[in-house]
């Protein structure tokens, strides 16, 4: 438990160095997938996530269009944190890697609950990924050195 919620965040990282190489990965990955949402919104819905934009009439469109650029913007506050996680506490890596877990699974839960219709496209896939890199570096993170 101390691994995920360490006393003194500090730049120490007892996890398995390979987690930070993951972790730099994701938010590489991550931050990329923001700030494309941010820039070119419509592109990223209709063909990373497959969601149907042209039958959500004009007002519609722009109004989700908006929505999945200001959820882009919070992606990119999480990146903005896990860098500097990643740059000077690493201590958090672990948390953070629960948090971005928790978010994306719990996004994905939100999503079988209140479905878009949506073809499948790439982004399924990219992110099926992303959960399995995010478990496998938080099991990693919190995999202590022996000392």
């Amino acid at each position: 438990m101390t691994a995920l919620l360490p006393r003194i965040i500090d730049n120490t990282f007892r996890g398995r160095r390979i987690a930070l190489w993951l972790f730099g990965a994701i938010l590489l990955m991550k931050t990329g997938i923001a700030l494309g949402v941010i820039v070119n919104g419509r592109q990223a819905a209709q063909e990373a996530d497959g969601i149907p934009l042209d039958s959500f009439g004009a007002t519609g469109a722009a109004a989700f269009l908006t929505i999945f650029a200001l959820w882009g913007l919070a992606q990119l506050v999480f990146s903005a944190l896990g860098i500097l996680a990643l740059a000077r506490y690493r201590a958090m890596v672990p948390l953070l890697f629960a948090l971005f877990l928790f978010e994306h699974a719990a996004r994905r839960a939100l999503l079988l609950a209140k479905p878009i219709a949506t073809v499948t496209a790439s982004g399924f896939y990219i992110n099926i990924a992303l959960i399995l890199v995010m478990a496998l570096g938080l099991a990693l993170a919190l995999y202590q050195k022996d000392s």
